[in-house]
């Protein structure tokens, strides 16, 4: 695997405010970045979903969770939207550590919707379609480490069998040009330090953002016009 620490540095140095160090990080890191994965027509979820009283939690890890986060903070139906860290254990759920890729945690987003509003499964086809590659392992273009991995953290066991049997559907219609390498895990989530949340929308002028972020947001809006809000 790849020493990522220059790439983790542009992005720490992004996120504190030094966008032209983050413009030069991600302009190098996508020399190497493998194409995208992106699906023709992928399917609607073909699933039976009960729809639960009350807000409802889902979890999901995608790469960087900046992008994750602005894609689904304009999804119709979702209240909140936080970053932070799933998988692993909570003195080892901060940035320094999960950077250095020793800890089990991967890069995730807590999102609390609305069932009335918008279906669990519903939110996984936003997820496969528009806010990651759900074909690449341990990295998300330009982003490379176990911390960037493709997850899903089911809160439900009704949440677990949605996600286990839309994986299986997507990779029967052959929805994408290589297998779906996302996994369901379990573990806890934490959130991510004050300076990562709402990244995108405070800082939509920000190198990394404008290259990788932004791009997902309007695909967002083209994709899924009934379910995208401003």
């Amino acid at each position: 695997m790849r020493d990522n620490r220059p790439r983790r540095f542009t992005r720490l140095a992004g996120a504190l405010g030094a966008a032209t160090l983050c413009a030069a990080g991600f302009l190098v890191s996508d020399l190497s970045a493998p194409p995208q994965a992106q699906a023709r027509d992928i399917p609607s979820a073909r699933v039976t979903e009960a729809a639960p009283r009350g807000m409802q939690t889902a979890v999901f890890a995608g790469g960087c969770f900046w992008g994750i986060e602005a894609v689904f903070e304009h999804v119709r139906g979702v209240k909140t939207v936080t970053t932070g860290y799933a998988g692993g254990t909570r003195q080892s759920a901060n940035y320094a550590d999960v950077s250095r890729e020793r800890t089990r945690h991967a890069e995730a987003v807590r999102i609390v919707y609305d069932p009335a509003h918008v279906r669990y499964a519903q939110l996984l086809e936003v997820f496969f379609a528009v806010a990651h590659d759900p074909t690449q392992v341990n990295r998300q273009t330009p982003d490379i480490g176990p911390s960037y991995r493709s997850a899903i953290f089911p809160q439900t066991e009704q949440q677990r069998r949605i996600a286990h049997d839309y994986i299986a559907q997507l990779d029967a219609a052959k929805a994408f040009p290589r297998p779906i390498a996302t996994k369901l895990e379990n573990g806890m989530f934490f959130p991510a330090e004050d300076y990562h949340q709402d990244f995108a929308r405070k800082n939509p002028r920000n190198a990394y953002i404008v290259r990788w972020d932004a791009p997902k947001v309007a695909h967002l809006k083209a994709s899924f016009p009934k379910l995208y809000r401003p």
